[in-house]
């Protein structure tokens, strides 16, 4: 007889999240990542000068980073948390053979020749040094010491310098950011980051002195005064804010953005294709990009906070916020608040690595929630 007892928590569940929940996917997370994900590939349609066949390659990237997140949410935080030290390890070895023998592409070596296909571990260890200052700082009475501090930022220093001499600014302080944020939610006292923002200060005029390559001290240069080499320099910033400021409250139409479809503004497929999803869709489009974007990042905070150990908390939240950077710094990139570093926008840009990247990051986050409930049960 068939059971129809209301009080069944079997009967009550739709049967898509019983499905999805044997799958350990959170049903809101993938509803607005398939959402964002169909978005940036009409918008990249159009960026492309309609071009179908990058647009499938698009497609194919996301259907292999969907791929790769239905697996990571398969894997318990502890299996995770096991595997940290190891992948860790692996990361910092292809780094370094990146520096010895990467393919150089516009002047930066920052990819391995794997035949059939180019591999760039910057990405991976967007991931991997947050997991890698988790997994340290999850085995210690937190908030954290002086001395856990310390080690922490030499283990994170690692990546962070290979990154950077690639040279690779942006994403070297991606992952920078990334390590940071597990240590902020480790409970990083306010002296401490008093101290660190006080040592940068004073640090400021050397690394833009002898740190700094001649292209990313004009990059700096540009941002505080775009106007001054318009035809050079300041072209790229000012054509996408006449993008962004021409596309009014509602835009103007998908395909018919003429800063884009014109040629007008420099590489709008990657960094900045969000001057032209706002040229076509306006401030009312921007905004509903913002508040898709503002759920991820909150859904990532609350599956975070609902963790039942602290590596699986550290390293959730660090995952939110680090998506967060990765909208904050490319949106105000293209609007003119912040220099350009090549960060690319979530989901929407072209790209390879870093689609695959981000939904690792998310998959991991279904681990983090899906678990836990299994564990509660």
């Amino acid at each position: 007889m068939k059971n129809t007892d209301l009080n069944n928590p079997e009967y009550r569940t739709p049967l898509y999240q019983q499905w999805l929940q044997q799958l350990h996917l959170d049903f809101p997370l993938l509803v607005a990542l398939f959402i964002l994900s169909l978005i940036g590939l009409f918008v990249l349609y159009s960026a492309t000068g309609q071009d179908i066949g990058e647009v499938q390659k698009q497609a194919i990237r996301l259907g292999f980073g969907f791929t790769i997140m239905l697996v990571l949410a398969q894997l318990t935080p502890q299996t995770l948390k096991r595997w940290t030290p190891g992948l860790f390890v692996l990361g910092v070895i292809l780094l370094t053979l990146v520096i010895l023998a990467g393919v150089q592409v516009k002047g930066a070596q920052r990819w391995l020749d794997l035949y059939f296909f180019r591999f760039q571990p910057s990405e991976l260890m967007k991931l991997v040094a947050p997991m890698a200052v988790a997994w340290y700082l999850a085995e210690t009475n937190l908030p954290p010491g002086i001395g856990k501090i310390l080690a922490s930022i030499v283990l994170l220093s690692v990546p962070v310098f290979l990154v950077a001499i690639e040279p690779d600014l942006g994403t070297s302080l991606l992952i920078a950011s990334a390590g940071f944020f597990v240590l902020f939610l480790a409970g990083l006292r306010w002296r401490y980051l008093g101290g660190a923002s006080l040592l940068l200060a004073l640090m400021a005029w050397p690394i833009w002195s002898y740190m700094l390559r001649d292209y990313q001290r004009t990059r700096i240069k540009t941002f505080l005064n775009p106007e001054n080499d318009p035809l050079g320099s300041g072209y790229h910033i000012i054509q996408s804010k006449i993008a962004i400021g021409s596309g009014g409250a509602y835009g103007k139409g998908w395909l018919n953005g003429t800063q884009s479809q014109l040629d007008f503004l420099p590489e709008r497929s990657t960094d900045f294709i969000f001057a032209v999803f706002s040229e076509e869709f306006g401030m009312m489009g921007a905004i509903m990009l913002l508040l898709l974007y503002s759920f991820l990042i909150l859904r990532g905070i609350y599956i975070a906070t609902q963790a039942q150990d602290s590596y699986s908390r550290l390293l959730g939240g660090s995952i939110s916020l680090t998506f967060f950077v990765y909208v904050f710094v490319n949106i105000g990139m293209v609007s003119g608040l912040l220099p350009v570093v090549g960060v690319p926008l979530p989901l929407i840009s072209y790209g390879g690595t870093s689609i695959v990247t981000l939904l690792a990051g998310f998959g991991i986050l279904m681990s983090i929630h899906t678990h836990r409930k299994m564990h509660a049960q």
